[in-house]
């Protein structure tokens, strides 16, 4: 028994050694932007993860904005109420954790469900929560790491535009910009200053199979080291049975490993390149197998229909998308003119099949057919969005791919190390 603690402690300061976090200048100030209780569970494993490392930032919003999905910030509330139970045990061996009164006043109700096309809507109690956060007179600006939809953050920059310049945006895409079309292109198309890194593929390398992009590895991580007496360690195994996902834990490590202010560097929560273009098709006509586009670009559909009597901005089509063995829909508006439009955004390589379904006769039965190419941004078009000199996305080089993921080897490679660091607390809770 004593060998096997010598030797496990001699790995852990090997692992240490060769890949040890570099410190940061300073506490980063952050706002987490989460959906949270919504369909996938993994936001509750990252926030019990943010809570565990809380003397690491100064935490400034905790706000609840589900795109998809019933979440809400009692959700939130209740990973405090856990934390809180366990916050004498994890105090003994680590001072400055958050103090969850403070947690839960900074913890806020954001929009539910997503934009509709123009990309915002009416303010919310979570979007003027990050205008008065991003307002503050600090020399340091707000870091939000979105880890669902950018409803929030779009509404924020509708209401207050003044706070682009000081705010930092760290995106988990992927899903969530599929799901955030809307609110994505009115930030795309009005505010392409912003200092915003968008990693749509890079942090599944942190948790999936190198050729499936919705796949969790399978590991005993929960038995060896979750497993015991912490409230949190019993909350955790209710998502994914205990396996690690965590696809939103990324920014929070990005924040936590060397200057956040150059994206380029290696970094525990991935590495990342300038891109000058999002990418855009404008399409007023269905498309066919000929037709290709990149994963996570816009195919923006406008279909002229003349003496339609419509309200604007009312929905008045959908597009149907098989999903495994259920069907996804997707809402188009009245834009004016005899125009209706429909954004969608494909989150991975596939051969895409969509349908639309409408009362209005014109639109309905319109049926087409898309190939996704499997490199972001692609080929650059007409209709894309000019981006500015501080967006950045994930690498594009063919040696960065962990599989099919495009850029997931910058954060796979960290993956035992930054689990291991985790162990370390988890056993701070278990004693």
């Amino acid at each position: 028994m004593i060998l096997k603690l010598f030797y496990s402690a001699l790995f852990l300061l090997i692992t240490t050694n060769l890949f040890a976090q570099q410190p940061p200048p300073g506490k980063p100030r952050i706002l987490i932007s989460s959906d949270i209780g919504g369909t996938d569970p993994d936001d509750n494993q990252s926030l019990i993860h943010l809570l565990m490392y809380s003397e690491k930032f100064r935490l400034e919003g905790l706000v609840s904005s589900p795109s998809f999905g019933e979440g809400s910030k009692e959700e939130i509330l209740k990973t405090i109420d856990l934390y809180e139970k366990d916050l004498p045990q994890l105090s003994r061996y680590q001072e400055g954790l958050a103090d969850p009164e403070f947690l839960r006043s900074i913890t806020k109700q954001g929009r539910k469900g997503a934009a509709p096309f123009k990309g915002y809507s009416q303010p919310t109690e979570g979007s003027d929560w990050i205008i008065t956060c991003a307002m503050k007179q600090e020399k340091e600006p707000l870091w939000i790491l979105v880890w669902g939809g950018l409803e929030d953050v779009a509404q924020a920059l509708h209401d207050a535009p003044g706070i682009q310049d000081k705010i930092r945006i760290y995106w988990i895409g992927g899903p969530n910009k599929k799901w955030s079309a809307n609110a994505y292109a009115y930030i795309a198309a009005n505010f392409p200053r912003l200092w915003f890194i968008e990693n749509n593929s890079s942090y599944y390398g942190f948790f999936s199979h190198s050729d499936e992009p919705d796949s969790v590895t399978a590991s005993s991580y929960y038995d060896q080291y979750i497993k015991g007496n912490s409230f949190m360690g019993k909350d955790f195994i209710n998502y994914y049975k205990g396996e690690i996902k965590m696809g939103d834990t990324p920014s929070l490590l990005y924040m936590m490993d060397g200057n956040p202010k150059d994206p380029t560097r290696e970094s525990w929560g991935g590495s990342f390149a300038k891109i000058s273009y999002s990418p855009r098709t404008i399409l007023e006509h269905t498309t066919t197998n000929k037709d290709t586009v990149a994963y996570c670009s816009i195919l923006e559909f406008r279909f002229t229909v003349p003496n339609t009597k419509a309200v604007k901005d009312s929905v008045y089509f959908w597009m149907e998308v098989p999903y495994g063995n259920t069907v996804q829909k997707w809402p188009g508006y009245y834009t004016g003119n005899g125009v209706f439009s429909l954004r969608y955004i494909p989150k991975k390589a596939e051969t895409l099949h969509y349908t639309f379904t409408s009362d209005i006769k014109e639109l309905d039965g319109k049926k087409g057919t898309i190939v996704v190419a499997n490199l972001w941004p692609g080929k650059r078009g007409a209709a894309d969005y000019r981006l500015g000199n501080h967006w950045y996305s994930d690498k594009p080089d063919t040696g960065l791919y962990f599989g099919k993921l495009q850029g997931g080897k910058t954060i796979s490679k960290w993956r035992n190390a930054i689990l291991t660091d985790w162990a370390g607390r988890w056993a701070w809770l278990n004693e």
